[in-house]
């Protein structure tokens, strides 16, 4: 999590804030229904709003899989904690990273800006200062989705607030409800691509960072597979909602053989 993680939650805080807040002040479908005592829908949509905001704050502040060196000694001593951690077979040796000289899991990456190996690293995301990994990527496709369902509400909000005349008054009583429209017209075109293209690579059982840099990946280079961790859409889907626990992807990588492929 880089220093600028607090910048970022109150940025996306403050926008988020002054955006509904907007979205009540003006003449919109929202105001309506408020000031008429039809409190169900302003508060739904209130509510959506705030629990963006705190998935936010969660993502931003959560251990996206970070390989520490303390783990593989608590893993040794400890059978709680060997279950908790997954353990790679013997006969298999695991690369230490060069940055922080941890043993390395498969599929896991250094990011320079965390300083910390990351478990199936995705990507860091700019948004979240923080990276994606194994243990938040579900989280992070739920923030998604309530995110991408806040601003399709809000853009019915605001477009419901405008009203069209040819006069420099219009413009001045409209001007906040167009801009808010337009930034949210590029923040669903985001929201909506980054969510269709998370739930290809999810169902494929790959990451952003393995999708990038196919080639360049040495686990991807050397297998016979296309994909040597797709095991079929619904068993994909399954391991990345459903599971609970971390994955050795080393056992799925060599279907239990002695030599690595």
């Amino acid at each position: 999590m880089g220093p600028g993680g607090q910048w970022v939650r109150a940025a996306h805080t403050a926008l988020s804030g002054a955006l509904a807040l907007g979205l009540f002040l003006h003449r919109t479908d929202v105001r309506g229904q408020a000031e008429r005592g039809e409190l169900l829908q302003p508060l739904v949509f209130a509510s959506l709003v705030l629990c963006s905001v705190l998935l936010h704050w969660r993502l931003s502040l959560m251990d996206p899989g970070f390989v520490r060196a303390e783990e593989e000694a608590k893993a040794d001593k400890s059978e709680e904690q060997s279950m908790v951690i997954p353990q790679v077979p013997s006969n298999i040796k695991m690369r230490r990273c060069g940055y922080c000289m941890v043993k390395q899991p498969m599929r896991a990456k250094h990011c320079q800006l965390c300083q910390h190996c990351v478990r199936r690293y995705d990507h860091h995301c700019p948004w979240l200062e923080n990276c994606v990994g194994e243990r938040n990527h579900p989280l992070f496709m739920v923030y998604l989705s309530v995110q991408l369902v806040v601003l399709l509400w809000g853009g019915h909000i605001a477009w419901s607030g405008l009203y069209f005349e040819q006069s420099w008054d219009w413009l001045r009583h409209n001007v906040f409800l167009f801009v808010s429209f337009f930034l949210i017209i590029i923040f669903t075109t985001v929201v909506l691509l980054l969510l269709v293209s998370h739930l290809y690579l999810i169902s494929c059982n790959t990451t952003t960072w393995e999708f990038m840099s196919h080639h360049r990946i040495s686990y991807l280079r050397h297998s016979e597979l296309e994909n040597p961790f797709d095991q079929g859409v619904v068993l994909n889907l399954w391991r990345f909602f459903c599971s609970r626990h971390l994955t050795a992807w080393e056992k799925i990588y060599y279907h239990g053989d002695s030599e690595p492929v």
